[in-house]
């Protein structure tokens, strides 16, 4: 083996204390994941898959889309889970007078005291947090809804001509009342595409709906207990991306991609029936980090294609834009995806 190979493979391979350090990390994650789920059980009732796809998105440092009826408990599992994770979250209520300055902060005149000078002080709007609820998003006309894009993707503001970075980690937990409701607008295809996971937020069983009639009417308060800081969050959010990938992994995650978009090779007869246009290379990013995420949380060190496949809808449901024909014959984003599911297959190890 050359020299310059056996350097690159010994860089490639963590030594064993670093092997030891991560799997503990990874251990200890796990441990947290449970205690975390314990703590938001307290004040939610049910919703285990909306909890789960919340905390992957979470670690894995991207922003979700809760999609859902009004009182499904949206708004509480947001600030169920800030109090879990011990960190800042505010609230902005979206309308359609909301300004793009009431998200992001604007620049206010004021007078030195001593001076007698005026200058120009910027005051931070409520986007620097550590979690922000985006309630009823699409009650607001995109222009506002805009506001968000450089915070969701760049995690800082630029006013007046001068940038501002946001607290870490920063989430955006946006919830978005269904569009055929009265008084909302589409949400832009750069915003949708900002949200790693758009989430589906259901009714309760008839098992659980009692549970939660009965938890919300008998005046007692939930204390929620703190499990992780901004600190330790940092920390594994950064372990989940040292998390190594196969190459098999990630081909299967850009084969799933691609065989969105019609027209491509991967792609089956009926995406050009029924698509405009598919999911872009950052769907196959969100792919990949929800996947070791979803690993990481588990407690395991490898990642599968299990785990990209468990989290396609979530990250394409959003990412897929129908044409009249799907429209009119009643083909959801959901079953586009499943059937993408059926026709991709997994990649042969042998």
């Amino acid at each position: 083996m050359p020299a310059s190979s056996a350097t690159n493979a010994a860089m490639a391979q963590p030594s064993a204390e670093e092997t030891a350090r991560i799997e503990a990390a990874v251990g200890a994650l796990r441990q947290s994941r449970e205690q975390l789920l314990e703590q938001i059980g307290r004040a939610i009732v049910g919703q285990e898959t909306v909890i789960d796809q919340v905390l992957v998105a979470f670690f894995a440092q991207g922003h979700c889309l809760l999609i859902g009826a009004p009182g499904l408990g949206k708004t509480l599992l947001v600030r169920t889970l800030a109090q879990a994770l011990d960190l800042q979250s505010k609230r902005i209520q979206f309308t359609p007078d909301l300004m793009p300055a009431d998200i992001t902060g604007t620049d206010i005149l004021e007078e030195d005291g001593e001076t007698g000078r005026r200058r120009f002080r910027f005051n931070q709007g409520p986007v620097f947090t550590n979690i922000l609820l985006a309630d009823e998003i699409n009650r607001t006309p995109p222009k506002t809804q805009a506001a968000l894009l450089e915070a969701m993707q760049e995690r800082r503001v630029t006013a007046a001509g001068a940038t501002y970075d946001l607290p870490s980690p920063f989430l955006v937990l946006a919830t978005q009342n269904p569009i055929e409701l009265e008084g909302t607008y589409p949400l832009p295809e750069a915003q949708l595409d900002r949200f790693m996971f758009a989430i589906q937020v259901d009714y309760p069983t008839a098992e659980e709906e009692p549970q939660i009639l009965m938890s919300t009417t008998d005046g007692r308060t939930v204390r929620i207990e703190p499990v992780l800081d901004a600190k330790a969050i940092l920390q594994y959010q950064q372990l989940v991306r040292q998390i190594p990938v196969s190459s098999h992994v990630a081909g299967y995650a850009a084969r799933l991609t691609r065989a969105t978009r019609p027209g491509a090779p991967e792609a089956p007869g009926e995406m050009a029936r029924w698509l405009r246009w598919g999911a872009g290379p950052r769907a196959g990013q969100c792919l990949l980090m929800a996947a070791k995420a979803q690993a990481v949380l588990s407690g395991r060190f490898t990642v599968s294609c299990d785990d990209v496949r468990a989290y396609a809808l979530p990250v394409l449901r959003h990412r897929l834009f129908r044409n009249f024909a799907a429209v009119s014959d009643g083909i959801s984003t959901d079953m586009i995806v499943e059937h993408v599911l059926k026709h991709v297959a997994e990649p042969d190890y042998r």
